[in-house]
């Protein structure tokens, strides 16, 4: 499989707020191509305005990339019952 003809899963940006709380929490998923053509998914968590955390994984393929992201959005869809704050989508400019 060639790695110029992959598509890559959409960057997806989440943001937990409650400012009553002090809560302001951030979430990324980016997904890119690494020399040897597999897929490099890394996952980027902490507080807003700090530094963070990162994490990187690499697929060999789409599917497996896909079920990764998915399993990792299934962890922040609890954020809620765990932390009292829902993630929610960061709002794209137009």
């Amino acid at each position: 499989m060639s790695g110029a003809n992959l598509s890559l899963p959409e960057p997806i940006e989440l943001v937990a707020l409650d400012p009553a709380r002090n809560i302001r929490r951030r979430y990324s998923i980016t997904a890119s191509l690494d020399l040897f053509g597999m897929i490099v998914v890394e996952t980027r968590w902490g507080r807003i305005g700090s530094h963070g955390q990162a994490q990187r994984h690499a697929f060999i393929d789409r599917a497996a990339a896909d079920r990764h992201i998915a399993a990792t959005l299934r962890r922040r869809g609890t954020a809620e019952t765990r932390i009292g704050v829902p993630y929610e989508p960061v709002p794209t400019e137009a």
